[in-house]
């Protein structure tokens, strides 16, 4: 299910979505990379709890497109790449957006609400902690027929829950609120009732 066998041209053909995620934050990343410019992307969009309190909202939404560093947009890339497609492919190019973005912009909206104003933050992970999220409700509805992907999902979230912890500078609360929102999503979208409904169509 998570062993990705495409080609690069397959892969873009086949999971758009995912594909066009990975290269918009890659591109961001190398734009953050040059001189003086890359500083004015960089903290033009991070999340700052001040500066949001203060009007500037899309922050929950850019910074979910930036990263700190080379192995953080690589971890967070590395698992949309192979866990991405399948959900895409599960639930459709739209309602994976809808989750991998409301999982982001809710895992940002926590840390403003539970961290301190001078707190700020970068990165997708609320949004991949949301796609884990939408894979647990499926595991909920899929329990009695596909025990394999319980299997294979939850020690994930257990381990990146954990991991959560012991980890310095890793904001918990995007992770967990994305999560939960992702959870949610899924809960929503993959009912039976739904599931029959779009393949009616």
């Amino acid at each position: 299910m998570f062993v990705r066998r495409e080609n690069f041209r397959q892969y873009i053909k086949f999971y758009p979505v995912v594909s066009t995620i990975i290269a918009l934050n890659l591109i961001v990343y190398i734009l953050t990379l040059i001189p003086i410019i890359g500083d004015k992307i960089f903290y033009s969009g991070m999340s700052v709890n001040r500066l949001i309190a203060e009007g500037e909202w899309w922050r929950v939404i850019t910074a979910t497109f930036i990263h700190a560093g080379f192995f953080h947009i690589l971890f967070n890339m590395f698992a949309l790449f192979l866990f991405g497609p399948e959900l895409e492919r599960i639930s459709g190019k739209i309602r994976f957006f809808t989750i991998y973005l409301i999982s982001g912009l809710f895992g940002n909206v926590a840390t403003f609400i539970f961290q301190h104003l001078d707190y700020a933050s970068v990165g997708a992970s609320g949004s991949i902690y949301g796609i884990f999220g939408a894979y647990a409700a499926l595991v909920y509805y899929t329990r009695n027929t596909m025990p394999q992907l319980k299997q294979i999902i939850m020690p994930i979230i257990i381990i990146g829950l954990i991991m959560t912890f012991l980890q310095p500078n890793t904001n918990f609360y995007a992770h967990v609120g994305g999560l939960i929102t992702g959870f949610l999503l899924g809960l929503a979208y993959f009912s039976p009732k739904n599931i029959l409904r779009w393949r009616m169509k």
